[in-house]
């Protein structure tokens, strides 16, 4: 195998492995109550920033309804909400 090719499979497995990975460690998380850290860790797409921007938004509103209600943060498209729908809890109610 070339050098050039090897390097992009290489490349390629640490990518995959990053996104399964990440996806894999996912689970439940009330976005109510949870810190920016445990979003951050539990919702595939959403790192430190967007983290604290959901909470943010969390205190201005004073807490979420609905799950769809995360696509009013910058940041937060159909496509993470979709990814992630089965994992959000609200007061201890999956949606």
């Amino acid at each position: 195998m070339k050098t050039s090719q090897f390097k992009k499979t290489a490349r390629l497995l640490f990518l995959l492995g990053t996104f399964y990975g990440s996806v894999a460690n996912a689970g439940p998380v009330n976005i109510n109550t949870a810190s920016a850290e445990t979003l951050a860790e539990n919702i595939v797409g959403v790192g430190p920033i967007l983290a604290d921007q959901i909470i943010g938004y969390r205190e201005a509103i004073g807490g979420f309804s609905h799950a769809d209600e995360l696509l009013e943060v910058p940041g937060i498209g159909e496509k993470t909400l979709k990814n992630n729908i089965e994992n959000i809890v609200i007061d201890g109610k999956l949606p």
